[in-house]
């Protein structure tokens, strides 16, 4: 890659842009991977607004995450530009009842109409 350091520079402003960020394999209504999915899934059941970059169109983008973040794997979840982790992590957060929590410290939850 010619421009790595260009990259890092756009996920930098990427995961700060909005409140919840999710890199993952395809989109929020066709993901191309089970954990991408369940990550989806989780984040929508608690009402959360999130902003995804599917990393599957950007092999510059997938490699250049994996830079950025340190790890390895995807989906990755970010809010307020920190890295919360990925699938297994979201899910343990959910099931210790503490998702909601960090969504809402977050300013990541869809307002109430």
């Amino acid at each position: 890659s010619c421009r790595p350091a260009g990259i890092q520079d756009t996920i930098a402003k990427q995961v700060i842009a909005d409140n919840c960020v999710i890199y993952m394999k395809g989109t929020p209504d066709q993901p191309m991977c089970g954990f991408s999915r369940a990550a989806v899934e989780v984040l929508r059941a608690h009402g959360a607004k999130f902003t995804a970059y599917d990393v599957l169109q950007d092999e510059e983008l997938r490699s250049g995450v994996k830079g950025y973040s340190k790890w390895p794997t995807f989906p990755q979840i970010y809010l307020k530009g920190e890295l919360i982790g990925g699938c297994d992590i979201l899910l343990s957060l959910h099931r210790d009842n503490q998702l909601d929590t960090l969504l809402e410290d977050a300013g990541a939850l869809k307002q109430e109409e």
